[in-house]
Order: structure tokens, then sequence, then C-alpha cells
């Protein structure tokens, strides 16, 4: 059987521009290397693509982008090539993909952009298409398509910079609308809790938005909402499933931001989460449902919160989680029962047959 060549795409222009270098190397250390042939393509936080061949292990550290033998490197939009086109002293060659895994977060990644260019290219690629993935990018998108589709998410003010009210205004809102502080404010466009922060009053509020604008132009005000936070993982296209178990979060401090996401592993990880059988199949189903409402393909993981009353609201859905060893989206399958190396198969056969 011929190996498929499959680009591994990671970096990027972009706020998670380390973390995408954690996702790739547990990709390429887990990957069916008799099925699959792996190509290396880093993108530089200023934007230069470069073919890499040199140790896996290189990637996470940052050292890959001073290798000798890095090519500077495209996806051609030009469906003709269906692939790579590597730049060198003797001049350009391409290499034909079978399909394309953007092992990417955040801005420039998850947000449509990338999920465009693969379909300019005509190469498959995983993870949710242009639509889908600007619509779950964007909170406040978000929040209009799932509140019309009878999904329950958070209570929500949206901030936009060139039109932003005065802090007494703003104060009205967030009594009249979001019951008052506290509350979190974060960037509409940005992934893993970047740039967000609990604001406990007025005071906090201001250097809260400065901090969501460095990252956005719009931003949200969300009603904090008590409960349980908690995960489900769905896979799949035109039929997809939910993960068998929710996985429970503990934040620190309240905030599971990207610090102990990915840094300092201070977050509390329960799987399966402490809750009822009813409560896991209430997640469940209302992840599908918000998954098929956004039009997600391939994969996505679902955050919620889950109340004392024993209702769920979604807080957002991630279209390339996080694929790094201690990520709860590759977990979650795991605990479904689906070891790793079959997760990266089952993404990359669902990419191809759409």
């Amino acid at each position: 059987m011929n190996k498929r060549v499959v680009a591994i795409l990671f970096g990027g222009v972009s706020s998670e521009h380390e973390v995408s270098r954690m996702s790739a190397t547990s990709v390429l250390k887990n990957i069916d290397r008799e099925a699959f042939d792996p190509v290396m393509v880093g993108i530089t936080k200023d934007g230069r693509w470069l073919r890499y061949t040199g140790p896996v292990e290189q990637i996470v550290t940052g050292e890959w982008e001073q290798h000798p033998d890095n090519r500077p490197c495209i996806l051609s939009p030009d469906r003709s090539v269906h692939g790579l086109v590597l730049f060198g002293d003797q001049g350009a060659e391409t290499v034909r993909l079978d399909a394309v895994f953007p092992v990417m977060h955040g801005r420039n990644a998850e947000d449509g952009s990338m999920q465009g260019l693969c379909e300019l290219s005509g190469v498959p690629y995983v993870g949710p298409g242009v639509t889908a993935s600007a619509l779950c990018m964007d909170k406040e998108y978000t929040h209009i398509v799932l509140a019309a589709s009878g999904v329950p998410t958070t209570d929500w003010v949206c901030v936009h910079r060139d039109a932003v009210p005065s802090l007494l205004d703003l104060e009205v809102k967030i009594a009249v609308k979001l019951g008052g502080f506290p509350v979190f404010v974060k960037p509409c466009n940005a992934g893993s809790s970047v740039g967000v922060s609990k604001v406990q009053s007025s005071d906090e509020l201001e250097a809260a938005m400065a901090l969501a604008f460095e990252n956005d132009d719009k931003l949200l005000i969300e009603r904090t909402l008590i409960g349980k936070e908690v995960e489900v993982a769905v896979i799949g296209n035109d039929t997809p499933e939910a993960s068998t178990h929710a996985g429970e979060i503990v934040p620190p401090d309240g905030l599971y931001d990207y610090s102990s996401k990915y840094l300092d592993d201070t977050a509390g990880l329960y799987l399966p989460a402490r809750i009822s059988d009813e409560a896991t199949e209430l997640l469940r189903s209302t992840a599908v449902k918000a998954y098929r409402a956004l039009g997600c393909q391939g994969l996505s993981r679902v955050d919620f919160f889950l109340q004392e009353d024993g209702s769920c609201v979604l807080n957002e859905i991630n279209t390339l989680p996080g694929f790094t060893n201690i990520s709860m989206y590759p977990k979650l399958m795991m605990d479904a029962g689906l070891s790793y190396p079959a997760l990266i198969t089952r993404l990359i056969d669902l990419a191809m047959s759409r």
C-alpha cells in the first residue's frame, strides 16, 4: 500500500504559535508512519513558510527555524500542483500532497484563513471548512448562530474598538443584561483564553478591555456563570459523534488561561468529569447539536458550563483544539477507545472523504 503524503503544518502568525509547535510535535510522534509520509512545514511568526526535515524534537524548542536544510515553500493555490512548491538554488520543485493537517491554533490558522487556502489548492484538509471555522473563531457570531439554533449560551455584550461606549453606559449594560459584576472580558477572535480577564468591578474594566483589544478589534463582555467547566470532543462529518464522557476542568483562581492550559499545568483535570450520567448525555447531545448548527466537520472540542440546576450553557467551540500530550481533545477520544495514532488516521480519513 502506498503511503499517503500529508503536510503537517505548525507555528503560524498567531498568539498560539508556541502551543501549535507543541501540538504538532505530539502529532508527528504518534502518526502511523506505515500509512503516512508526513511532510513537516513550519510557518514562522513573521509568516515565512519553510519545509523542515530536521529532528521532530527541535520543533517544540523553536530550534527548527535555524536548521540549515530548511527550504522556503508555499502551498500552491494552483490545483494542478495539488500541494507544495519548494524553492532552492536549483529552482523550484513540487511535492504532491494527499492531505493537509494544519496543527495550528488561533488567528490565521483556525479562523478560515488556512482553510480557504486549502480550498483553493484542492488538497483535503483536517478540520471544519471556511465558514464553520470563521463562525467558531468569532465568539460574537458563535453566540448569534447558536442562539438562533436553540443552543444556550451565556449572556453577552459586544464592544467594537471604533465605538466604545462610556464606562457609565457599559456599567448600565453589565448591570441590566449581565446581572452585574464579576464578568469576563475577552477578545472576539482569539483562542486558548488569550487576552481574557475576569473583572470583579468597574475599576478593572478599562484595563481588561485594553488587554482584549491587543488581540482583536472587538471584544465580548460575558456574564460569569457558576458551575463546572466541562468539555466534550466531537468527531465526524455528516454523522458526528460525541466522546463517551465529558472532561472536567478545575481552573486555578477561576480562570483557565493560556498558562494553565499549556505552560504550568496548574489546572485540575478529571476524566470522566465528576457529573451524573444524565448530565453527560445532555452535554453530548448539545455538543453535537452545536457542531451541526455551525456546520463543523472533522473535529471540534465543545466547552460548556454545567450549572448547579443541571442545565448546560455552551462557552465556545474550538475547531482545531490543542493536541499536546495534556490536551483534552485527544484524551477524550482515547477515553472513548480511539488510540492517538488511530485518532490521527481517522481525522485524515475524514478529511479525504469530503
